[in-house]
């Protein structure tokens, strides 16, 4: 029927998936209308590091992947330094739970990788958040740099920025000059945190496309309505890995 496969680990989670729906009872705020969520792990790595680690991912990603999809892994440029942005999709939390299981029995993963990557590492930090449900992974129509932007908005969840957000990302987009990749909000981690990934072909093009976006009416109509609702922003300029299936 034109299904893939599942993998081991799938398998194993199907078996230990709690009856009833209870996994998606775990949502507070839109998401898809299936269960499946996000990882998203930044890793700090130490300055004099960073080329070690690089090297290890690029020669042993590949024992991580087998286990579960991988949807972007890049390394900071600007915004950010020595530090590594990677996404992975679960179907649901009984699926990431039997992944976790499968990797701590994966020898061949803890003892090439895990054990020399952790001396490398300054500190980890994981949120899970769920694809807003008027977006879907966007494919780059060539390799080129992404931005990370991190937006805190106001408690109160997108009942209340929710359209306004939407409104001020279809801005960005119909300007042409870049395009989504996709929208994720926070379910664990810091809440009321909204990640928007943008693909570009390089940072010049960015400025460009940012310098004409801002003198348009239509744009900065948008944003001045979202921005109300606005507690902080950053963002980060990320360079995609030879590992990253998002290039």
């Amino acid at each position: 029927d034109g299904r893939r496969p599942l993998s081991p680990s799938a398998r194993l989670a199907a078996r230990h998936a709690a009856p009833g729906g209870v996994h998606a009872s775990l949502a507070t705020g839109p998401r898809q209308k299936n269960s499946a969520f996000y990882e998203i792990r930044t890793y700090d790595i130490k300055p004099s590091k960073m080329k070690d680690f690089v090297e290890l991912v690029n020669k042993y990603f590949h024992l991580r992947t087998a286990h579960s999809e991988l949807v972007g892994f890049w390394s900071a440029e600007l915004g950010a330094m020595n530090k590594v942005v990677h996404i992975w999709k679960y179907e649901d939390f009984a699926h990431r739970t039997a992944v976790r299981h499968a990797l701590a029995n994966d020898k061949d993963w803890q003892g090439k990788f895990i054990s020399a990557a952790l001396p490398l590492m300054e500190k980890q930090h994981n949120e899970v958040a769920y694809l807003v449900p008027w977006c879907q992974i966007g494919k780059p129509p060539k390799e080129g740099v992404y931005e990370w932007v991190t937006f805190q908005m106001k408690p109160g969840g997108p009942a209340l920025w929710g359209e306004a957000f939407r409104a001020a990302i279809n801005a960005h987009i119909n300007t042409g000059y870049t395009k989504l990749i996709g929208v994720f909000h926070t379910e664990y981690g810091l809440l009321n945190t909204v990640h928007v990934i943008w693909w570009n072909e390089s940072p010049d093009h960015r400025a460009a496309g940012r310098h004409s976006a801002h003198e348009d009416a239509r744009v900065v109509a948008a944003v001045r309505d979202s921005v109300r609702f606005l507690e902080s922003q950053q963002n980060m300029l990320l360079m995609p890995l030879p590992c990253s299936p998002l290039k």
